[in-house]
């Protein structure tokens, strides 16, 4: 037995080559076929050939092979142990190949694959996590990868191909990269609930003048603190802006409890929130656009998608 196993993988080695380049796949088809009904009428009926080809095609492989991959009986075949191997490995490539050749369609279609976001945040509700979700639902064959971060750490990462699309605050000019505007949002300060402009519809930046800013270190925290410098510069006292390593619920609660104030898209509203007021402002001439940054050179079908469905979905999210 064991001369006769030995002997069988020495002719698989030998053979590679004509697997390769020799013996077509159809042979391969109709060899499994007869092997798991081991009857050759049986495997041709339950291809939709005729039982000649099938035959001919098995005694021509063998042939090619130099082995004897199955024993004829009158009332059917009997594997042999070189032919019980032989189909277990055919079997597990043929499995491969028809799931390479399944999934690389898909994939051409944007229905199976990876897709890598860039985010400032993911707040339950908001316009982002609608899109996402909308979108796993749409292609549940992409597995989505969400990082957040700052503007800057996200487009470094899709400059080292890190990530494949990123959703920014703003319409960044970048040369080397893609931008859409995808959706708005009205800015909004945000204040302790026992602060003296909590009762107010809206405020003007003129009635921040001499607030403590808070702002974070990550997320939209830098364009938050450059946009504050912009609408207060050339007033006195100049602003006091706080920069602080914590997430943004962290944020929110220091707020409420008189740390400061700080500013932030409308979406923020929609996070559980205790001790803090949402002011519109009056003098605000324009809502925060957000836009949806990638290469120019990603061609991947499950990023069009995406974009597609973003600028389906694009709306400005409303603060009532």
């Amino acid at each position: 037995m064991r001369r006769s196993r030995r002997h069988a993988n020495d002719a698989f080695r030998s053979s590679e080559t004509l697997l390769g380049s020799r013996i077509p796949l159809m042979s391969l088809i109709q060899t499994l076929a007869v092997a798991e009904h081991l009857n050759f009428r049986h495997a041709a009926n339950a291809l939709g050939v005729a039982q000649s080809s099938v035959s001919a095609r098995v005694k021509a492989l063998e042939q090619d092979l130099g082995i004897l991959l199955f024993e004829r009986r009158a009332r059917g075949v009997r594997l042999t142990e070189a032919g019980r191997h032989f189909v277990e490995q055919i079997a597990a490539g043929v499995d491969q190949l028809d799931h390479a050749v399944k999934t690389a369609g898909m994939a051409a279609a944007g229905e199976w694959g990876r897709l890598r976001i860039g985010v400032h945040a993911l707040i339950p509700h908001s316009f982002l996590a609608e899109l996402i979700g909308q979108y796993r639902e749409d292609h549940p064959g992409i597995e989505v990868e969400i990082t957040e971060g700052t503007a800057r750490d996200a487009v470094m990462r899709l400059r080292a191909d890190r990530l494949d699309v990123v959703f920014v605050a703003g319409k960044p000019e970048l040369p080397d990269c893609h931008t859409r505007p995808i959706w708005t949002e009205p800015l909004m300060a945000i204040l302790p609930d026992g602060h003296r402009l909590a009762g107010q519809l809206a405020i003007t930046w003129a009635d921040l003048v001499g607030e403590t800013f808070l702002v974070r270190h990550g997320g939209t925290g830098p364009q938050a603190h450059d946009h504050i410098v912009l609408r207060l510069a050339g007033r006195w006292p100049a602003p006091s802006i706080l920069r602080f390593d914590v997430e943004r619920a962290t944020l929110l609660s220091m707020v409420g409890q008189g740390f400061g104030v700080t500013i932030a898209g409308a979406a923020t509203a929609l996070l559980p929130t205790s001790g803090v007021a949402f002011l519109s402002f009056a003098d605000e001439p324009k809502p925060i656009t957000f836009s949806a940054v990638w290469s120019p050179s990603n061609r991947s079908a499950a990023l069009r998608n995406l974009l597609t469905l973003a600028s389906d979905m694009g709306r400005p999210v409303r603060t009532d």
